[in-house]
């Protein structure tokens, strides 16, 4: 079992090599090697490796989000300002987006993807450099039953649900 204690996180920078990632997803691994310093360089998004020791386990990367809630069903709008006093209520609420997440094949499947999301909360929770409610994901298709489960988001909307990707959310405020 991997000791998550010994788990870095560190921000992409133009000298840091990628090449010894790999996931098993050919598009996640295309990103981190091709597209993510070029992300950072235009301010889009910002990718962090998570290390053990030397070795690239997994990254993320991170990105500013809005949920407008007039683009939601009245069901997910009443369950999302249920939780807001009224006098706080709006249209829209600041969030935070997962635009990548990825683990190296060799280190699947020892929870380092829960860890990863529990660390982007406690990131966006004590930060405190901008207001952030919820986080959210367009998930792939295959990848919903990990964060519906290991990070109890959920989905905006049933009309994606034959999609390759699905829109999900999880409230900030839920943490912990």
């Amino acid at each position: 079992m991997m000791d998550y204690a010994k788990l870095r996180f560190h921000r992409i920078e133009p000298e840091t090599r990628l090449d010894s990632f790999h996931s098993t997803d050919d598009d996640l691994n295309a990103f981190l090697n091709e597209e993510a310093k070029d992300y950072q360089d235009e301010l889009l998004s910002v990718t962090y490796l998570v290390c053990y020791e030397e070795q690239i386990v997994a990254y993320f990367s991170l990105l500013n989000d809005v949920i407008r809630l007039e683009d939601t069903e009245k069901r997910t709008r009443n369950r999302i300002n249920r939780k807001i006093p009224f006098s706080k209520q709006r249209n829209h609420y600041a969030a935070a987006k997962i635009g990548r997440l990825a683990v190296d094949y060799r280190y699947a499947r020892q929870g380092i993807g829960e860890f990863i999301l529990n660390n982007i909360c406690m990131m966006l929770l004590n930060d405190h450099k901008l207001g952030c409610r919820f986080l959210t994901v367009d998930a792939l298709s295959s990848a919903t039953g990990f964060y519906e489960s290991k990070g109890g988001f959920r989905f905006f909307t049933e009309q994606d649900a034959t999609d390759d990707t699905r829109l999900m959310y999880f409230d900030l405020k839920d943490f912990g």
